[in-house]
């Protein structure tokens, strides 16, 4: 067929063990660093420190799952019900999809910044019952504080430990 694309193409990558268990440890940290500082993680005003963990899958591939995964757990326990469950773990999915295409580390964290300040911005807001500019700007800043302050460093200093990735899965940038 002319312009069909070839299904070599569309195949998924290779699921190792090593994969799994990478998500996994992901998935497992994110909820725990959200539990252990909950105070700070929930609500208008948060700065998730767990957050940090979403310019992994700048280096690896593997932790969008567990990014997903793990938002998904921590929010059941964030106290906003079925809401803040899907629309959130769905936004860190976003987020780490476009994370994983950044070109370098500095734009690697924006995409958690502003998919979550505008998502979990806007939902708060409505559950709240709060202005959204300010939601989503106070929700943006935390996202910042823990992109830029803490998940930035973290990839510069697991980027020097990591072996390059093969040329089908990108640079260790």
């Amino acid at each position: 067929m002319k312009g069909a694309i070839p299904l070599r193409h569309l195949r998924m990558p290779d699921l190792t063990p090593r994969h799994v268990v990478v998500a996994a440890l992901v998935a497992g940290l994110y909820a725990l660093l959200c539990l252990a500082f909950a105070p700070l993680s929930y609500g208008a005003v948060q700065v998730r420190i767990a957050e940090a963990l979403t310019l992994l899958p700048f280096l690896l591939p593997e932790a969008v799952a567990g990014l997903f995964v793990g938002c998904l757990i921590a929010n059941f326990f964030g106290g906003l019900g079925l809401v803040d469950v899907v629309f959130g773990s769905l936004a860190t999915l976003l987020a780490a999809l476009l994370t994983r295409r950044m070109p370098n580390k500095l734009l690697a964290a924006l995409p958690p910044v502003i998919v979550n300040g505008l998502v979990v911005g806007g939902y708060l807001s409505i559950l709240l019952e709060l202005p959204f500019l300010p939601t989503a700007l106070y929700v943006g800043f935390g996202q910042a504080v823990a992109c830029f302050g803490l998940g930035v460093p973290l990839i510069h200093l697991l980027g020097r430990r990591l072996a390059p990735r093969s040329p089908e899965g990108g640079s260790n940038r």
